[in-house]
């Protein structure tokens, strides 16, 4: 991957970070986009983004469950704040196409599972949470539907890419095994990537990128 960066595509290429580590959907809305810059007429945005997935697992049980911080909720205990993401989620991707007069592609990742499909958030010293995999299907849906109502906006596919990386990934026997790469690719917390979750990361928005660009210059 040295030398595949986007500087060495585009010449003038400018990059702001507004991501805060362990931040919350709730966040991000009031937050992190109402600081991004308004960009000029004459540039074109490239926007990678991931938001929910600290909504989902914070505060890793030791609170009750409540918006932004849903760890051992039941689906129906959540639904209203799952509405209240699809809201806000549409809102925010409104928000920083504004943010580009010029035009914007977004890049939005929708949010992995680091039980590799089994759901048993225990194995991994967590209190159980059994409907825990419905609230975050629930919260990937919610992530499609979005994108669908928004023409620049792309869904990157890191929920199936992390699948077999988990806590499960040396379970050959398990229905996500990837054989070619049995490596764990999460942090000690489950909730941040390690070195190797993050270059997929990339690997992952670059791929969308050029797929989208490359049909935009035909």
């Amino acid at each position: 991957m040295r030398g595949i960066r986007l500087p060495a595509v585009f010449p003038n290429f400018r990059a702001t970070n507004m991501s805060v580590s362990g931040s919350t959907s709730l966040e991000h809305a009031s937050k992190q986009i109402p600081r991004l810059p308004v960009a000029g007429s004459n540039v074109l945005g490239l926007v990678v983004m991931t938001t929910g997935g600290n909504d989902i697992i914070h505060d890793y049980g030791r609170s009750k469950p409540r918006e932004g911080a849903m760890f051992g909720a039941t689906l129906e205990q959540a639904r209203p704040w799952i509405e209240n993401f699809e809201r806000r989620l549409d809102e925010m991707l409104g928000a920083i196409t504004k943010k580009f007069p010029g035009g914007c592609h977004i890049f939005l990742a929708d949010i992995y599972d680091p039980t590799d499909g089994v759901g048993d958030i225990s194995t991994a010293g967590l209190p159980g949470w059994k409907e825990g995999l419905d609230v975050l299907r629930a919260y990937n849906q919610a992530i499609f539907r979005v994108s669908k109502r928004h023409a620049n906006v792309y869904v990157v596919p890191m929920h199936d890419a992390f699948l077999g990386h988990g806590i499960h990934c040396t379970n050959f026997w398990r229905t996500h095994f990837n054989w070619r790469d049995p490596h764990y690719w999460f942090h000690d917390n489950l909730e941040d990537p390690n070195d190797r979750g993050y270059d997929a990361i990339r690997r992952l928005m670059l791929i969308e990128m050029h797929r989208v660009l490359a049909n935009h210059a035909r």
